[in-house]
C-alpha cells in the first residue's frame, strides 16, 4: 500500500452511507396498487442499496395489500443497469437511464425538468416501467458519511489522487463530485467501465487502490494494485478484496496506509539486523576466532544465541501493535 498514489472510490456506501431513502415519487399515471407491489418483488429481488429503500418504502406504502398477488416470470438482474420480469405476458423492468433508453421508454418536456429538478440536487434516480410506458420515476437521496470529508483531505495530504465512479447518472455525479471537491469522477459506469477505468490508470503507470463495497466494484477490485472493501460490503466484495475494512468508516483508510508504512518500516530493520546479526554470529559460531584467539563458541550458547534472533525480530514485529 505504501507505493499506492491514486485511489479510486465507489459512490454508494463507500462515500455515502449506502443507506438511501426515497424522497419523491413522480407517477406518470395514476397509482396503481397492483403495479406497486410488482415494483415491490421485483426491488425485492435486487441486492442494490438503491432497491432496498424503494422496497422498505412500498412495503409500508401498500400496507395491507389487499388486491391480486402478482406472479413474476423471467426474473433478470443486470449489474449496474436494474432489473425486468414479466408478469401475465407483459414486461416490466426498473432502474437507471440505461434501462429507459433500452426499453425505448419516452420522457416529455415535463418529464424532463422534474428529473433535472431531483439530479441537480444530487439525487439518484430510479425508473419503473411497462413495455415502451414510464410508470413512475423515484428520486432516492443517499447521505455523504460525516468523515468522508476528512477521510479525502487526509489522502490528498498524502499525496494520494482521489477519483470517484458511480453507476449514477451525469448530474447527480457532478453534484456529488462537487460537495467532495473530487475533480476526477466518472458517472453511469457499469462493473465492466469500472474494470477498464482501472487498467487505464494502471496503464498510466499509476499504482491504483480500488475501494468498494458492492458486486459491481468485484471487477475493479479484482484488477487493482490494491483491493479494499468495506466492512459493511457484500461478501463478495470482501472475498475479492486484499484488505476489508472493519467498519465501513473511510478514515480507517489512513489508519491502513499508516499500518502498511509501519509494517513495512519493520520488515526492513528485521531483515537488516538479522542480516548483520548472521554475518558477525556465524563465523564465531564456526571458529573463525579459535585460530588467532583460541576462543571457540560453546554449541549451546551459539543454539541460544540464534534463538534469542528470532525472538528479537518477533518482539521488533510485535511493535506494530503498538503504533510504534
Amino acid at each position: 500500500m505504501i507505493k499506492v498514489d491514486t485511489i479510486i472510490l465507489d459512490k454508494t456506501g463507500t462515500l455515502t452511507y449506502g443507506k438511501p431513502s426515497v424522497k419523491k415519487w413522480i407517477w406518470l399515471k395514476r397509482q396503481n396498487d397492483f403495479e406497486k407491489k410488482i415494483l415491490l418483488d421485483l426491488e425485492m429481488m435486487s441486492e442494490h442499496p438503491l432497491a432496498e429503500a424503494v422496497a422498505e418504502y412500498l412495503k409500508s406504502d401498500i400496507h395491507p395489500y389487499k388486491g391480486d398477488t402478482p406472479i413474476l416470470e423471467s426474473f433478470k438482474s443486470h449489474t449496474g443497469t436494474g432489473v425486468e420480469a414479466t408478469c401475465e405476458g407483459t414486461h416490466y423492468w426498473a432502474g437507471n437511464e440505461e434501462m429507459v433508453r433500452e426499453a425505448e421508454a419516452i420522457l416529455d418536456d415535463k418529464m424532463k425538468d422534474a428529473v433535472k429538478r431531483e439530479t441537480d440536487e444530487g439525487d439518484s434516480l430510479i425508473y419503473y416501467g411497462r413495455g415502451k410506458e414510464l410508470i413512475a420515476v423515484i428520486s432516492v437521496s443517499d447521505r455523504i458519511k460525516e468523515t468522508t470529508m476528512d477521510a479525502l483531505r487526509l489522502l490528498i495530504e498524502r499525496g494520494i489522487e482521489i477519483h470517484m465512479l458511480t453507476g449514477d447518472n451525469p448530474a447527480s455525479a457532478r453534484v456529488m463530485a462537487a460537495k467532495l471537491e473530487i475533480e476526477n469522477y466518472r458517472a453511469s459506469v457499469k462493473p465492466a467501465d469500472k474494470e477498464e477505468y482501472v487498467k487505464n490508470l494502471k496503464q498510466k503507470g499509476k499504482v491504483v487502490a480500488m475501494v468498494g463495497d458492492g458486486i459491481n466494484d468485484t471487477q475493479a477490485l479484482a484488477v487493482a494494485d490494491v483491493s479494499i472493501a468495506m466492512g459493511k460490503g457484500t461478501d463478495i466484495a470482501m472475498d475479492v478484496a486484499m484488505v476489508t475494512l472493519i467498519t465501513s468508516d473511510l478514515k480507517l483508510l489512513n489508519t491502513a496506509f499508516d499500518i502498511s508504512k509501519k509494517t513495512v518500516r519493520l520488515i526492513r530493520q528485521n531483515l537488516f539486523w538479522a542480516f548483520v546479526y548472521n554475518i558477525v554470529a556465524i563465523p564465531i559460531a564456526a571458529g573463525m576466532l579459535y585460530p588467532s584467539y583460541g576462543f571457540m563458541l560453546d554449541p549451546v550458547v551459539a543454539a541460544a544465541a540464534m534463538a534469542f534472533s528470532s525472538v528479537s525480530v518477533v518482539a521488533n514485529s510485535l511493535r506494530v501493535s503498538r503504533g510504534l
